[in-house]
């Protein structure tokens, strides 16, 4: 380019001479001018960045270094001009910048038009269209363009006064037209350039979207973009997350710093799903000190890991102690509280796989009954002020034993705050998280990318969803809200329909299913059937009474409980299987002293499920996907 410009100046200054005198055969001089209309403008050009833009890329930062640099350059030759005395038209020089300005912009805009039309030329760049006419979506047409895997065909926007435009020479449309090119076959995928948009809007655009069955991919939120956790052209798949939850309630700053700020917090299973997402709240509101508490060595390293690396990038200084051990290790617990002077512990510590539970009732006894009897002890004895148990929907009327043993740790507590204690005992019961370990959002996606089948346990079975941030900061705002001995129950919103939530996933994924009235579709649902103890309908409520709280999406339920004399006569039960072994055993206590547990069969669940969920948590029938 440099060369270029070095060989086009020289003629721009002729033409400029030929320009003032009406005459292209005159000379051009002083004989120096013509050297120094070459050397000066590139050195101002040099100076203002001109020529370390890449062209491919370059936009208005280009405008202002030609603007800069030619008027710069222009400048210092009429000065040269006026100390050497020479003859020359000063309207020549006005002449030379304007010629030189609009022969930089041009050729500079011609060349990025051509390599980006070469680039173009690739069959297999995928067509695709870029939903949102905004800021976002502009930036990403522009990335796009100057990528070689996609190629943006059109641009979609529900705005009228934007439609009939030109995006970087890409047409804006509307959804009819959208229409036409995905059934013409000149689309195949829609990208959504709308990070802002609130959850409902984007629930219902995606909604619409499925029915043109084209692959819905999405563009990072503005925050991820800001933090540096992904750049704009990070195109991915829509994550069904993202749709399924609800717009968030902002939190309340009072209820969450409470019981951390400026304290010594302990998280119990910290490098699970809920405990890891915990541990990042609570760092983001900051205590004095956090205890990593988990016994999977692999999970802690990664978990210490990632806070350290957020807290070096924030330059914050947070005490973080890893400590690697059981909840069911009497006094550990208490070892750690007392050594740290723990103010707030958040039993997040579970088993929780309804399936691996229930062949395994000793283990699951073991560590989700007295692994939270030990650790409420050991906090207890250590003067910890506020023990919050994250607990289940499974554990109301529970037909497995994960729920019945999460249910009898929820009345340990219950029986402990009930004989009195400086320790402020509290449980906070919530539905299935999107993302977790458990969750079937992750299954149906692998299930899918390896070209199905998608396993559906029941057509007819629904569940509560909740975004894993969401909950974690639930449960620190009813945490706050305790005085001892309450069960807070988490607004779950509507529950979902899961055959409606595999039917969405393989639509947004740009497939199809595959059925009797579809047989050449590419993923087949199968129903494999309800595992042991596994129910078609989840309930937050034991009872039907529940009152409000503080905080609108947190309520709080009134049940009943266990005496302490019921409760050492179970435990003692209970010890004595777990010493034999005796896994039958644990699930005939279970039956006795649980409300509602009942060991019923897979066909017996779905005869006898309630038809829809009711009670005010519960919400209504389940919300269609479709």
């Amino acid at each position: 380019m440099l060369l270029t410009d070095a060989l086009a100046l020289p003629v721009l200054l002729w033409v400029a001479f030929a320009l003032r005198f009406s005459h292209f055969l005159v000379p051009v001089g002083p004989l120096w001018l013509i050297a120094g209309c070459v050397l000066v403008p590139l050195i101002f050009l040099y100076a203002c960045g001109f020529y370390r833009s890449i062209v491919r890329y370059q936009g208005t930062e280009a405008v202002w270094s030609v603007l800069l640099g030619m008027s710069g350059a222009t400048v210092t030759l009429a000065a040269m001009v006026y100390m050497t005395n020479a003859w020359l038209p000063r309207s020549i020089l006005v002449i030379f910048w304007v010629l030189s300005v609009l022969y930089l912009g041009i050729s500079r805009t011609l060349a990025r038009r051509f390599l980006l039309h070469v680039m173009a030329i690739n069959p297999d760049r995928e067509p695709v269209a870029v939903f949102g006419a905004g800021s976002a979506g502009a930036q990403l047409v522009r990335a796009l363009q100057a990528g070689r895997e996609l190629h943006p065909v059109m641009v979609v926007d529900d705005a009228r006064s934007k439609q009939g435009t030109l995006m970087s020479g890409v047409e804006v449309g509307d959804r009819d037209r959208l229409r036409e090119l995905v059934e013409a076959g000149r689309v195949r995928s829609v990208l959504l350039a709308m990070p802002s948009l609130p959850r409902h809007r984007r629930m219902a655009l995606v909604t619409w979207l499925e029915t043109l069955d084209v692959r819905v991919q999405t563009v990072p939120t503005f925050a991820d973009i800001a933090t540096g956790k992904a750049r704009l052209d990070d195109i991915k798949d829509v994550a069904i997350e993202d749709l399924l939850g609800r717009d968030p309630v902002p939190p309340r700053p009072d209820l969450l710093e409470y019981c951390i700020r400026d304290k010594s917090v302990l998280v119990t299973g910290a490098g699970g799903s809920i405990g890891s997402e915990l541990c990042r709240q609570i760092l983001l509101i900051g205590p004095r000190r956090l205890i990593l508490f988990e016994q999977s060595e692999v999970a802690l390293y990664d978990i210490e890991r990632e806070l350290r690396d957020k807290l070096k990038l924030a330059g914050r200084h947070i005490e973080l102690i890893p400590a690697l051990g059981s909840v069911v290790n009497r006094g550990h617990v208490r070892r750690l509280c007392e050594a740290h002077s723990v103010d707030t512990l958040y039993h997040a510590a579970a088993y929780k796989h309804v399936p691996i539970i229930e062949d395994n009732p000793v283990a699951g006894l073991r560590n989700n009954v007295l692994g939270t009897l030990e650790a409420a002890e050991g906090a207890e004895a250590a003067g910890v002020k506020h023990f919050i148990l994250i607990s289940t929907d499974k554990a109301v009327r529970p037909t497995n034993v994960m729920g019945a043993t999460k249910r009898f740790a929820e009345m340990v507590l219950q029986g402990m705050a009930a004989r009195g204690s400086d320790t402020v005992f509290s449980m906070v019961r919530f539905g299935n998280v999107l993302g977790s370990s458990g969750s079937v959002v992750p299954l149906f996606r692998d299930q899918i990318t390896r070209g199905g089948p998608v396993t559906v346990t029941h057509p007819d079975v629904i569940r509560y969803f909740m975004t894993i941030p969401e909950a974690a900061q639930l449960v620190i705002q009813a945490g706050a809200m305790a005085r001892g001995g309450e069960v807070f129950v988490l607004d779950m919103g509507e529950p979902v329909r899961i055959l409606d939530l595999a039917h969405a996933m393989v639509r947004l994924m740009g497939l199809t299913i595959r059925d009797e009235n579809h047989p050449d579709g590419d993923i087949e649902i199968v129903f494999s059937g309800l595992r042991p103890g596994e129910k078609l309908y989840e309930e937050l409520l034991i009872g039907e009474c529940a009152s409000g709280t503080r905080h609108e999406m947190i309520m709080q339920a009134s049940e009943e409980m266990l005496g302490m004399e019921q409760l050492a006569a179970a435990l003692d039960g209970f010890r004595v299987a777990l010493e034999n072994g005796d896994g039958e055993t644990v699930k005939v206590l279970l039956c006795e002293h649980v409300c509602g547990y009942r060991r019923a069969a897979p066909a017996a669940l779905a005869a006898t499920g309630p038809a829809t969920p009711e009670g005010p948590v519960s919400g209504g029938p389940a919300r269609p996907l479709h």
